[in-house]
């Protein structure tokens, strides 16, 4: 009997890298589960049979770690990455040598399949330093793994998402739902998909880079609106004009800092400037059809995990139903 091919994941156990963790050992692969706090991400062991889902350490920073990880394995996912710059953590250290090293390393030790999970918005002529670092990261991998496939997902979301969930717990507490960018469009897509997406890169032969959107194009104040039904609140939306945003961004920031990450990092003055433009998928992009797949639509999976946001969480519409009743 042939011993199942082996997928390191570096990010495995984060917000995408779960959903692919599970994917992989469904479709029967040993998946090995590459992150800095093992001990933190013991919740993926379960996604297989006893033994199919092992945790590394490994740094990405860390060559010697990060070879280690990816020694004996028949593909590399690399699920790494970050939107905001802290103290510890750097866009140019994370978004692109950590993506080089992966790759170097993953054609050093002969892997056969390497994916890359980048982001939409990549543009190595934006004025975000984000949007920079993610295309040149895309950049070094490709130039030190050519065969590699690259999903650019657009906003993400799914029950452990930093988007929805961030602003229905503000719709919870606020009369005043503060947005930037309300005219600029995205296209949010559901998490299990691009985890699909690298399944299918994983188990077929797509190489080159895919743009992955959802079947909804909204700008934000019409996604805000969505989320207000969701959660079964009437909130004003406010939007806030980027030179505002950058200013209350730049609070925000030192906010941060001084209360040692007490106070929650909600917005940068970098993501005001990514606000600036539409995070949809360009025309004649290689995306979700190209893999074969369909996206899901926002509709079938939101009121799913929001509820908890309801003024009676999952009891909201059977308490208005009674309210009705005694009317």
């Amino acid at each position: 009997m042939s011993t199942p091919p082996l997928v390191t994941i570096f990010g495995g156990s984060g917000f995408v890298g779960r959903y692919i963790t599970q994917r992989m050992a469904q479709a029967g692969w040993r998946v090995r589960v590459a992150v800095r706090r093992p001990n933190e991400a013991m919740q993926v062991l379960p996604y297989g049979e006893v033994g199919q889902v092992a945790l590394v350490q490994a740094n990405v920073r860390d060559t010697d770690s990060t070879r280690a990880a990816i020694k004996g394995a028949d593909a590399v996912v690399n699920c790494v990455g970050i939107i905001a710059e802290n103290s510890r953590q750097k866009f140019n250290d994370v978004n692109c040598e950590a993506a080089a090293r992966i790759a170097r390393l993953a054609a050093e030790e002969g892997v056969g399949k390497l994916v890359h999970l980048s982001a939409l918005a990549a543009d190595a002529e934006s004025e975000s330093e984000y949007a920079r670092s993610k295309a040149k990261g895309e950049a070094d991998v490709l130039k030190n793994f050519p065969d590699a496939t690259i999903l650019r997902p657009s906003i993400i979301f799914g029950t452990e998402d930093q988007f929805f969930n961030m602003f229905g717990t503000m719709s919870r507490y606020f009369p005043v739902l503060p947005i930037v960018g309300a005219e600029s469009k995205m296209q949010p897509v559901y998490v299990d998909d691009v985890a699909a997406a690298a399944e299918a890169a994983l188990l077929g032969d797509a190489t080159g880079i895919y743009e992955l959107g959802g079947p909804d194009v909204e700008d934000m104040r019409t996604l805000m609106q969505r989320l207000l039904r969701a959660v079964r609140r009437d909130r004003f939306i406010v939007n806030i004009p980027f030179g505002m945003a950058r200013i209350n961004a730049f609070f925000i920031e030192i906010w941060h800092k001084f209360s040692l990450g007490i106070v929650p990092l909600v917005l940068t003055r970098d993501q005001v400037k990514l606000l600036k433009v539409d995070n949809v998928v360009s025309d004649g992009a290689a995306g979700f059809a190209t893999l074969g797949l369909k996206p899901t639509a926002m509709e079938a999976v939101l009121d799913s995990y929001l509820y908890r946001f309801r003024p009676q969480g999952q009891y909201t519409d059977l308490t208005n139903s009674a309210k009705n009743l005694r009317g």
